[in-house]
């Protein structure tokens, strides 16, 4: 099992390309599955979770063809000849429950494994069930499997959502497209990545009101056709590069970096006293001097991301003062708490909250990597450390990070990946 090793204390010199958003492309490959025309997706990234997401698309007939050799445009789509998402595939990634709602618009039947991923909470699928049987699809749970069906067509229906959820808006957003009659999704997710979604459905001929708001309203349609679409850049990437300047100091340019999608990571940056410059195709991110504490709490967008929680931490363990790091969205993401402080970190935990008490600097430890965003997290801290980190479990962080140790490494960071 790969490792990655850091020696830290070198400041970050140089530039870093943002990469296309891992949390769109996935619904986006999903949305193949609602034509038999091809679905053309440009700028995408190159993850563990594109894998088997095109893997899953294989299994239920449909293709997936690079465009070019070994490029970044993938081609989508065919005719769906299986509409059974199996846990061999579906373990590896909770996206893959997505492929739910497409089927049951595209052919009105479905089996799909319970999902699994990383162990940062029970993200039950409720909100997506619930919401598809208001438009008229049938369930039943067992064995770890979710049939469903539905007679003729889905119907549209008024949704009021409890809380937010991104992954059920997208699956509801996506059945809607093809339902009979008018959908409308109360207390929508308003992510980026929905945006996202939404614009490259409207390109395949969707009827969708309300992008951006928490009012989705939807037309459907009889049928969508084809379309070309390029992945907006990952604001958590973009988030989580400005965290490895903030961290280790010096300055990075990230390339392509939207600072439109960023606004409470970049408030948060700010005030801990990082220099945020937006130029013309990008963004700056320079550490003035010392780092201060800064109180946040994770929610749903525009609010700061759970996705940016693990490697603000690490930022603030070596800031200046007092911070606290509040937890809404998931009740098991302080996992990487232990790892940090094995490092020297001073961080306690208090039910959803963790308070941080910044160090003047932490030690390099070998440490294990708990989940996509905790991987990150701990190679940030190793970027900061005196001596020796050694990052265990680093198949989290290929799910979501291209080539992390290369693109620290072009910007004069110590950082080796160590094959298994």
């Amino acid at each position: 099992m790969d490792r990655i090793r850091i020696r830290g204390g070198q400041p970050l010199f140089g530039e870093i390309k943002v990469g296309g958003a891992k949390n769109a492309a996935l619904p986006l490959m999903a949305a193949g599955l609602l034509s038999d025309e091809r679905l053309i997706l440009s700028n995408v990234p190159r993850l563990a979770d594109i894998q088997t997401m095109s893997v899953l698309l294989t299994q239920h007939g449909v293709a997936v063809e690079p465009v070019v050799e070994g490029g970044r445009t993938l081609s989508i789509g065919g005719s769906i000849s299986c509409t059974e998402a199996p846990y061999d595939i579906v373990r590896k990634m909770r996206a893959s429950v997505l492929v739910l709602g497409p089927l049951l618009a595209r052919v009105q039947e479905a089996r799909v494994s319970l999902p699994g991923g990383c162990a940062i909470g029970t993200r039950p699928v409720d909100l997506h069930l619930k919401g598809l049987e208001q438009m008229g699809a049938r369930f039943n749970l067992a064995n770890g499997y979710i049939d469903a069906k539905v007679d003729g067509r889905l119907r549209g229906a008024t949704i009021v959502f409890p809380f937010v959820s991104v992954g059920a808006t997208e699956n509801l957003l996506m059945a809607a497209c093809l339902a009979d009659g008018r959908t409308k999704l109360v207390n929508a997710a308003r992510e980026p990545e929905i945006g996202d979604l939404a614009a490259c459905l409207i390109t395949m001929g969707a009827r969708i009101e309300g992008v951006g708001t928490s009012t989705l309203i939807i037309d459907g349609v009889e049928r969508l056709h084809g379309a070309e679409h390029v992945i907006l850049p990952d604001r958590i990437e973009t988030g989580s590069y400005a965290c490895a300047a903030a961290i280790s100091g010096g300055s990075v340019f990230l390339r392509k970096a939207r600072i439109e999608h960023l606004g409470a990571t970049i408030r948060a940056l700010r005030e801990a006293g990082v220099e945020v410059t937006e130029q013309s195709d990008g963004l700056m991110i320079k550490r003035l001097n010392g780092l201060r504490g800064v109180d946040v709490m994770t929610g749903p967008y525009p609010e700061f991301p759970t996705d940016m929680q693990a490697q603000f931490m690490a930022v603030m363990s070596v800031s200046e003062g007092a911070s606290m790091v509040t937890e809404t969205i998931f009740e098991n993401r302080f996992m990487h708490v232990p790892e940090l402080n094995r490092m020297g970190a001073h961080i306690n935990v208090h039910g959803a909250s963790a308070i941080v008490r910044g160090v003047r600097s932490l030690s390099g430890a070998p440490v294990m990597a708990t989940d996509l965003r905790a991987s990150l997290s701990l190679i940030l801290a190793g970027l900061a450390a005196h001596g020796e980190t050694i990052v265990n479990r680093v198949y989290h962080l290929d799910r979501g990070y291209e080539a992390v140790e290369q693109k620290l490494a072009a910007c004069g960071a110590d950082i080796e990946r160590i094959p298994g």
